[in-house]
């Protein structure tokens, strides 16, 4: 009998989130190191990643491909990306704006 997942796994051992995205596995324990990607560790030391962390990873490679950026100016763009990503729900949702005072 064939068995299929009814859910995706919250969560990703560093072997198949690195065969996901096409990286070998040093390459991605290296973001983790350089606080690019969020990874938690187990009792026995694996790195495990949330699905989200996919996404984050594949930016991550598209920045170092597509500009002349380290890695410290990667994790800075990412950091404002997000920032203006929140901004732009936040007034999506009818928020005050960042130039709005009180």
């Amino acid at each position: 009998m064939t068995g299929f997942a009814l859910a995706r796994p919250n969560r990703l051992r560093l072997d198949a989130f690195a065969r996901q995205l096409g990286l070998h596995p040093q390459l991605v324990r290296r973001y983790v190191a350089l606080g690019l990607l969020d990874a938690h560790r187990d009792p026995g030391g694996e790195l495990w990643f949330r699905p989200a962390e996919l996404a984050r990873a594949g930016r991550v490679q598209r920045l170092h491909a597509g500009l002349p950026l380290n890695y410290a100016a990667i994790g800075l763009v990412l950091d404002l990306l997000e920032r203006i990503e929140e901004l732009q729900t936040t007034l999506r949702k009818g928020g005050r704006g960042w130039t709005s005072t009180g």
